[in-house]
């Protein structure tokens, strides 16, 4: 995401650099957070730690978080760099839960309002998120955002934890590189 083309208001940025002090201060176990570039605080480097007794135990999942220039308004895209097999992570790593969806009513009827996008939630509060979903034994499949990865989890469990194990093992070697 490039940088906001208008100077985003000052709460924001105040608000943001609040969260990224809180989360240096008082680290929350399962993952790091920093900013990609020390100028711009709209982009950040994001490592979770696969969760204990998980598929992705051992695992150094890389993300970036990028903060629209409407934020806390509207939530920010995460998306993974490291590469990932799941049914509510898209094939270019962009990760599809509903805390991240824009706030209001879903036009598919699948999320409340009250489960997308509020602007109280915070770093933490998303990434506690994306870990509960790492943490899932049978992920969603009702409305994929990879529908091979859901087609998988339905038809051939054991595959699709073969292949989830197999990416979280690349990602503990390539975090060693």
């Amino acid at each position: 995401m490039s940088k906001p083309s208008t100077p985003a208001p000052a709460s924001n940025t105040i608000l943001l650099r609040r969260q990224l002090t809180e989360l240096t201060k008082r680290p929350v176990e399962g993952f790091s957070a920093g900013l990609v570039d020390d100028n711009d605080l709209y982009e950040w480097e994001i490592l979770v730690i696969g969760p204990p007794d998980t598929l992705y135990e051992g695992g150094f999942l890389k993300a970036r978080l990028s903060f629209p220039p409407e934020f806390p308004l509207l939530p920010p895209k995460m998306r993974f760099l490291t590469e990932m097999w799941h049914p509510n992570i898209y094939s270019d790593g962009v990760v599809c839960v509903s805390i991240l969806h824009a706030p209001g009513d879903d036009q598919y009827g699948y999320e409340d309002a009250g489960e997308r996008w509020m602007p109280v939630h915070t770093v933490e509060s998303i990434l506690i998120s994306v870990i509960s979903l790492l943490s899932s034994d049978t992920p969603n499949t009702d409305s994929p955002a990879n529908v091979e990865a859901a087609i998988q989890v339905r038809n051939d469990i054991k595959g699709y934890r073969k292949q989830v194990r197999r990416l979280v093992r690349k990602s503990a070697e390539e975090a060693f590189d």
